[in-house]
């Protein structure tokens, strides 16, 4: 079955607009090929989830942005130039990390190993002490963590906690954010308030993010675009246009149905997982 494409996959659209451009992208772990042929534009300052299944590559390809992992066949472009070069211009947040209850660290010094983590424990000139105080305190605020930065990190609930390693992925001033899962293990609310703060920052900052999620719902209603991810490619564009039926059900070469249930949120039925895909995987 031909694998549709929008007109945003393609990367001579946006060529000069691209944060994330891959064309004829392939690459495998070992010997596992874990997808091939994918073409993708993300343009710059839009808010992009990737989707797909367990297993079909979605932090894989966040490592190959990173410069992490090479691609086997074609090529990829992270702000104009190869990945690994950009440094500093992308903040990264990986899958997410439980922190034990009696860790005393403060969530201020969190935030700011984002900027001098490579010099944690040894002295900073004053001047530059100064400036980094001034941008954690700015972050800090824009997350909304500000009543209670100062705590140990150890006993903040879990969404204080996914603030803070937000703000710390937001420390250096990226042009482009990677968040791997940021919403899993978390409420429902939680979820949606973290959600809601991952695109004020993509509006009002213009930073470009990329965002692994495993439920679209909490994130539906902010994306300018979709990934869907799979081992013969990937089909990218608007949510309408891309979470459909017809479309996954070309991209994984099986009968796929797409639900929308009466609060408006997504239910993906079919392989190649069991029902219920996007629902809210905390629920039960």
């Amino acid at each position: 079955m031909a694998l549709p494409r929008t007109a945003a996959l393609h990367t001579e659209d946006c060529q000069g607009t691209a944060a994330i451009a891959l064309h004829g992208a392939g690459v495998a772990v070992g010997r596992h090929r874990v997808w091939s042929d994918v073409e993708l534009c993300i343009r710059r300052g839009d808010f992009a989830a990737v989707l797909g299944p367990n297993g079909v590559g979605k932090s894989t390809l966040l490592k190959v942005v990173l410069g992490l992992l090479p691609l086997t066949e074609g090529d990829v472009h992270v702000l104009g130039v190869p990945p690994g070069e950009s440094g500093r211009r992308i903040g990264y947040l990986p899958q997410r990390r439980s922190f034990d209850p009696g860790l005393r660290i403060r969530g201020v010094d969190v935030v700011r190993m984002g900027l001098d983590g490579h010099r944690w424990g040894l002295p900073s000139p004053r001047r530059s002490r100064r400036v980094a105080e001034e941008r954690v305190a700015e972050v800090v605020e824009l997350v909304g963590a500000s009543s209670y930065a100062t705590r140990p990190v150890g006993a903040l609930s879990g969404g204080e906690q996914q603030r803070l390693l937000i703000a710390q992925a937001l420390a250096p001033s990226p042009e482009l954010l990677l968040l791997d899962e940021p919403l899993d293990s978390l409420d429902l609310s939680n979820q949606q308030a973290v959600a809601s703060l991952v695109a004020r920052i993509c509006r009002e900052q213009g930073v470009t993010v990329a965002m692994v999620a495993h439920d679209v719902n909490p994130i539906l209603a902010d994306l300018d675009q979709v990934v869907y991810l799979a081992r013969a490619g990937a089909v990218a564009g608007p949510p309408s246009e891309v979470i459909t039926g017809p479309r996954l059900s070309a991209l994984y070469d099986a009968p796929i149905e797409v639900l929308q249930t009466s609060d408006g949120r997504l239910v993906v039925v079919g392989q190649p997982e069991p029902p219920s895909f996007h629902s809210d995987r905390h629920e039960h």
